[in-house]
């Protein structure tokens, strides 16, 4: 069944395979980025402040939703490479941080309830990080607490928003094959690692849409072999 589908940080890495996935697929995708988004009906906007928020859902409208998919995140300078320092890491760095990976999609998601709630079978699914689990937390201190106070905030929305019948996921995945990531893996800046393949998020994003509206999946964690 064609679906339409609001895809949040739609320029670059998985936020950009996943537009061009579903638009393939034939179902109607709006993709949300500061930067031009290919493969999308393309709304301009800057989540990280309250005013880009107000105006993605200005533009939006009473479009019907199906699915929300928040892909949208950011981290600390050298992140996940070897020349990462937490004690170099800026208060604004921080902020930032946790302005994309928390509070966005907390308010996203408080706004996108009137267009969800058109939809017979409204579901929410999140990028998270196998950092934000237990016993997985890295050294990215602002990047680890978003990513568990994410795990927490959809917990917290799926009670807040029950009567509205939303189907609420967290997607952990470990390192994921992006270009960015590949790159670091050839370069040097990360440790030989088999990164999960993009198909493996495109499968479970499918397998999500998939299912019928009476059930609900919470924490999906997607582990690289090598890394356990």
């Amino acid at each position: 069944m064609k679906k339409t589908i609001l895809v949040i940080g739609a320029s670059r890495g998985i936020g950009a395979e996943v537009v061009k996935h579903f638009s393939e697929n034939d179902h109607r995708v709006m993709g949300v980025s500061r930067s031009q988004a290919k493969n999308c009906e393309w709304i301009q906007a800057d989540i990280s402040s309250a005013e880009g928020i107000k105006q993605l859902f200005s533009t939006l409208g009473q479009t019907p939703i199906d699915t929300l998919i928040y892909s949208s995140g950011v981290w600390e300078d050298y992140g996940f490479t070897k020349e990462f320092d937490f004690q170099k890491t800026s208060e604004s760095e921080t902020r930032q941080i946790m302005s994309v990976n928390l509070v966005a999609p907390i308010e996203i998601t408080k706004r996108a309830v009137a267009n969800l709630s058109l939809s017979t079978d409204p579901r929410a699914i999140y990028l998270g990080a196998l950092s934000g689990m237990e016993q997985w937390a890295s050294s990215q201190v602002a990047y680890t607490a978003s990513k568990f106070g994410l795990r927490g905030a959809i917990q917290g929305l799926r009670l807040a928003l029950k009567q509205q019948g939303i189907g609420f996921s967290v997607i952990n995945p470990g390192n994921v094959a992006t270009e960015e990531v590949l790159l670091d893996i050839q370069e040097g800046r990360c440790k030989q690692q088999t990164p999960i393949p993009m198909s493996d998020i495109l499968s479970t994003l499918d397998w999500l849409l998939s299912l019928s509206a009476s059930v609900e999946v919470g924490d999906i964690n997607l582990i690289q072999r090598d890394s356990i």
